[in-house]
């Protein structure tokens, strides 16, 4: 793959070498001291997003009985995606190749690692822990779906499935030299395909199957702490900064050009969302300013390192167009109580950024390249391709896991439990004590 001299590929480009076993990879010079600082930085940035910024970015939306709930199960989830990432995620997704649908089982128990990883200046245990971030938080991005009313039990079996049924397989197909990335060129560079979209289906998924709240769309059901959730977008906002800049695996101006579209895009997009607000609803919300936000970043990062900084201006203004509709069209016509709306922001703001990669990444609009052989229409077609199918195999398969998960653990808290709150009912304890 043929890149300007100023930037360095990222997760996609992996998806498009021919990579060499690696656990027999090797390097004259060694790896880059400065890129291993910036990868290590970059994965203490992505776990920060998750805990403590998802949390309190969903726990300030939720009712105060279920604020505790929503912490652990992100928590519990985050640890359990992590475990099953050492143990056999990694090898599956990154260790060769078979028949592009899977990785292999040579590095279980991340057993083998090279020296440097394949097509990088990192050592692969850098790698190996960057890439473990994002396997951690993407199934705890669905958690804001089933609030209130999921049990714990079924929410940290499902997940743990789910992200050796979904998420690595997608992750292979495309940053592991599977067939999407290999066959038809699809790209993703930090998880529009992998990440949102995968997240964003299920979670719709999951909702659907769970059923609303008692009493929604009757019952207003207010957030309890916006100011957490101010607090929690700001976290999200910082380390989403270590999810893009440090998709380029390089501590340099490439990293730099993708945080900056990361904040151009994010600031747009919160900016626009509360002049909507003001316009439909009649107030700027603090809610709306870190909602806006995060469908900017979950927008532009499928194209951040492939895309000039001043384009994501343009990914930040339609994330809002498309993710804002999209919310009342999941709840009112569809009635499905995605409580968070994670489909309609996290989901649709990463499908759109993965299709808009297309027209962006060309050389005129100041982006990276078309690959050898590839063109505008080759390119839209291939982001076509990545996000249908990623979206009907994410969907399939979270129906087959959900149902197959609550036949062994009770998918759904009772109505006593729901009533008085998941805090107490599920885990013993309260968030606030006001005496």
């Amino acid at each position: 793959m043929q890149l300007r001299t100023a930037w360095r590929p990222g997760f996609a480009a992996l998806g498009l070498m021919a990579l060499s076993s690696p656990a027999q990879a090797t390097s004259v010079t060694g790896p880059s001291g400065s890129d291993t600082v910036w990868i290590m930085t970059s994965s203490a940035l992505v776990l920060l997003m998750c805990l403590p910024g998802l949390s309190l970015f969903y726990g300030g939306l939720v009712r105060g009985k279920n604020f505790l709930s929503v912490l652990v199960q992100v928590g519990a989830i985050a640890a359990a995606a992590s475990l099953l990432w050492v143990l056999i995620g990694y090898s599956l997704t990154f260790d060769g190749d078979i028949g592009g649908w899977i990785g292999g089982l040579g590095q279980f128990g991340l057993a083998h690692l090279a020296t440097v990883r394949s097509g990088t200046n990192l050592p692969e245990n850098s790698f190996a822990l960057f890439q473990l971030c994002f396997a951690a938080i993407t199934p705890a991005l669905m958690a804001g779906a089933w609030v209130d009313r999921a049990r714990f039990g079924w929410v940290v079996g499902f997940c743990a499935l789910w992200g050796l049924v979904v998420y690595v397989p997608v992750a292979h197909w495309i940053w592991g030299n599977g067939w999407m990335a290999a066959r038809f060129g699809t790209l993703d560079f930090a998880g529009g395909i992998v990440v949102h979209t995968t997240a964003g289906v299920s979670a719709l998924v999951a909702a659907w199957l769970l059923g609303p709240r008692m009493g929604w769309p009757r019952t207003l059901m207010l957030p309890h702490s916006p100011s957490l959730t101010m607090i929690g977008a700001g976290l999200l906002w910082v380390g989403w900064f270590g999810f893009n800049g440090g998709s380029t695996f390089t501590g340099n101006g490439a990293a730099a050009s993708a945080i900056l579209a990361t904040h151009t895009a994010a600031a747009t997009a919160a900016l626009t969302w509360l002049a909507l607000e003001r316009v439909v609803v009649g107030k700027p919300t603090s809610i709306g300013f870190a909602t806006g936000a995060v469908a900017g970043l979950a927008t532009v990062t499928p194209a951040a390192g492939f895309i000039a900084p001043g384009a994501a201006v343009v990914f930040g203004a339609l994330s809002v167009a498309i993710c804002f509709p999209m919310i009342h069209l999941v709840k009112n016509r569809w009635r499905i109580d995605d409580s968070l709306d994670v489909f309609a922001v996290h989901g649709v703001g990463g499908m759109t950024g993965s299709i808009l990669l297309a027209v962006f990444i060309a050389p005129s609009l100041g982006g990276a390249g078309y690959a050898p052989g590839m063109d505008f229409g080759r390119q839209l077609e291939a982001q076509v391709l990545g996000v249908v199918v990623t979206a009907l195999w994410s969907a399939l398969a979270s129906v087959a896991l959900g149902w197959a998960v609550s036949k062994v653990l009770p998918m759904r808290a009772s109505e006593d439990e729901e009533r008085e709150g998941l805090d107490i009912t599920a885990h013993g304890e309260r968030a606030w004590e006001m005496d």
